[in-house]
């Protein structure tokens, strides 16, 4: 679970910002843009030419990238740039709660690009109560996020942003991880489903 959790974090999230470090510290603010940019063109293109799915965070911060870069080159704002994936997890907060009615909420597809379930389990009405209660747990990290990396931002340099930020964000991001395992683990156990790590189960 570790395993396929770690792959798209890393593709969508930790190596376009560790390109975009290095690239801004060695060459400019617009290399690193175009690199993270890059990288992320880069993971989307190798899943089409191998016929793979496309995770749907990877989607949807690529989509999202594009937009900060085109800003940042059209700006020259390292501000500006950093704004928007601030600004992002407002919208993102907006977008859980608004999808909450529907009947398989923002938050589950997500959900499968770390860690697929049978079906039999995601269409249980319990698991879709609990997609939707656990929606407003995300939107509150998002929310949480937003503005402590606003407050950050208006007040530290770009490198103490990002490591302050980054640091901050991903704390609360596993906490909240935990919360929604322990949730998870309990919406199952109330319909007697036992949640099992390992090899599917033969005979």
């Amino acid at each position: 679970m570790l395993r396929q959790a770690a792959r798209p974090l890393l593709e969508s999230a930790l190596i376009p910002l560790a390109l975009f470090w290095v690239l801004f510290t060695q060459l400019g603010f617009d290399a690193g843009l175009v690199g993270a940019l890059g990288w992320s063109a880069l993971a989307i293109g190798r899943r089409l030419v191998a016929r793979r799915p496309l995770p749907t965070i990877l989607v949807i911060s690529t989509l999202l990238l594009v937009v900060r870069t085109v800003v940042g080159l059209c700006t020259g704002s390292a501000f500006l740039y950093f704004l928007q994936p601030t600004v992002q997890n407002f919208v993102f907060a907006l977008m859980l709660l608004v999808t909450i009615g529907l009947d398989r909420p923002l938050l589950a597809k997500l959900a499968d690009d770390f860690c697929a379930f049978p079906e039999a389990v995601t269409r249980h009405p319990r698991i879709k109560r609990f997609f939707r209660r656990v929606s407003v747990l995300w939107a509150v990290v998002f929310l949480v996020n937003g503005a402590t990396t606003l407050t950050v931002l208006a007040t530290q340099t770009v490198g103490d942003y990002l490591m302050v930020s980054t640091a901050g964000s991903y704390s609360v991001v596993a906490l909240g991880i935990g919360l929604s395992l322990w949730w998870f683990h309990s919406s199952l156990a109330g319909e007697g489903i036992r949640l099992r790590i390992g090899k599917p189960a033969t005979g």
